[in-house]
């Protein structure tokens, strides 16, 4: 039997290679230097990998459960290998495009397989803690950059991007192969030793699931488009930022390029701690709480930011949207278990990382046009501040479909009852 731990360290070791994604921003200005190239066209590489990432994770998701986590993982372990190695020779031959089909496409269906196999996986070797599990399975990802941000900056000032890609590519491949060769499901109906007597003591409760629907099935349910719009709102808003951090550092409170570089490092941190943190305590008070949590603080803070100047707070400011920008990641698919089920949560969590897929594309490119036609960064973040609003009244609407649900259980069990009576 495997030991669910070292389950749970494999899937950090494959979310912390694939993770290095968002550490991205460091490539913008080498690249801009390099070749001339503009704001927008940097950042569509970035944006394309979401793309696909989404995209993969949608279309692969039930590869993923037919094949399981080791196949699905060393299939995610070629692609994002041979993306980012190839973009080396991207910028060997000075094309964007190459680069684009390189990291964006290859790289980014690494990504999207990457990112669900070892999730579907963990929750259903923590029964007893789902979003704890899933909060460990993305944590890696989160705090990737934190990683491979003084990573980057010291390999391109001293062997240069191109080689910088064919080092980190070769690097992540090995990561995410050995790391792959471990995963496997638990045994069908496995629980953790001792859990069942916790349970009937009183001292445990089982996570209990309002539905078990497959992913053609979820996604006609109305539930289904309101997780998929929260995490749309949440990821747009929160990648952009993430995607232009060190410019946008730099402009905003005049800090150095060392420093900027920095932050981008401390905001993976924070990424990483928010993805453990909130998924944690969601286990406690609740997902539904949780969302609602999420979009009440970056309301507040996306129409507050523009006017901070005091350095330490505007740190501050940003750290905490990027707890919550990571928790809405990992606390997605015990959300998914919550209101759909494990029978095909891989498959549905794929069909939900659409939302991520679309967010990768429209927020860092919006952000660069802001950039572009007005000099800043600024005028985007009120803007996204409103989208928070949606999303806010969206968890408000998730909360009735749930009570309804709840309500339909409990009559049913109470009619069970009655008959056995």
């Amino acid at each position: 039997m495997k030991n669910r731990w070292l389950i749970a360290l494999s899937a950090v070791g494959i979310h912390i290679s694939i993770g290095s994604v968002y550490a991205w921003s460091n490539f913008t200005n080498p690249l801009k230097q390099l070749f001339g190239w503009s704001d927008q066209e940097v950042a569509l590489t970035f944006s394309i990998a979401i793309l696909f990432l989404g995209l993969s994770a949608a279309f692969l998701g039930h590869f993923v459960e037919k094949h399981g986590p080791r196949k699905s993982g060393l299939l995610a372990a070629i692609f994002f290998g041979l993306g980012v190695t190839g973009s080396g020779l991207a910028v060997a031959l000075g094309s964007k495009y190459l680069l684009y089909l390189f990291y964006g496409v290859l790289g980014g269906i690494g990504l999207g397989v990457g990112y669900i196999a070892p999730v579907s996986t963990l929750v259903k070797w923590f029964p007893d803690r789902r979003g704890l599990a899933t909060g460990l399975a993305i944590m890696g990802f989160g705090f990737a950059a934190a990683i491979a941000s003084p990573v980057m900056n010291s390999l391109i000032a001293s062997v240069g991007v191109q080689n910088t890609f064919f080092i980190l590519g070769i690097t992540y491949f090995v990561i995410m192969t050995l790391s792959s060769l471990y995963l496997e499901k638990p045994p069908e109906g496995w629980l953790p030793e001792g859990f069942q007597e916790k349970v009937k003591a009183g001292k445990a409760k089982p996570s209990l699931d309002l539905a078990q629907l497959t992913a053609n099935e979820a996604v006609k349910t109305r539930r289904f488009w309101y997780l998929w719009f929260m995490l749309f709102i949440n990821v747009t808003c929160g990648i952009a930022v993430l995607a232009v951090a060190k410019p946008l550092a730099v402009e905003s409170i005049g800090i150095s390029q060392t420093a900027a570089a920095a932050l981008v490092g401390a905001i993976g941190v924070f990424n990483g701690l928010g993805r453990i943190g909130w998924a944690s305590a969601s286990d406690y008070i609740g997902r539904p709480n949780t969302y609602t949590t999420f979009f009440v603080l970056q309301i507040l803070i996306f129409f507050l930011l523009p006017n901070v100047s005091i350095k330490w707070l505007f740190v501050v400011m940003l750290t905490i949207v990027y707890t919550c920008y990571g928790g809405g990641f990992a606390c997605i698919p015990a959300y998914i278990g919550d209101l759909f089920g494990t029978k095909q949560l891989g498959a549905i969590h794929g069909y939900i990382l659409t939302a991520w897929a679309a967010a990768g594309l429209v927020g860092p490119m919006f952000a660069a046009y802001i950039k572009d036609t007005t000099g800043s960064y600024e005028g985007s973040l009120a803007f996204f501040g409103g989208l928070f609003v949606i999303a806010f009244i969206i968890s408000l609407l998730v909360r009735i479909d749930i009570r309804r649900l709840r309500a339909r259980h409990e009559s049913i069990a109470y009619v069970s009852a009655a008959k056995e009576s």
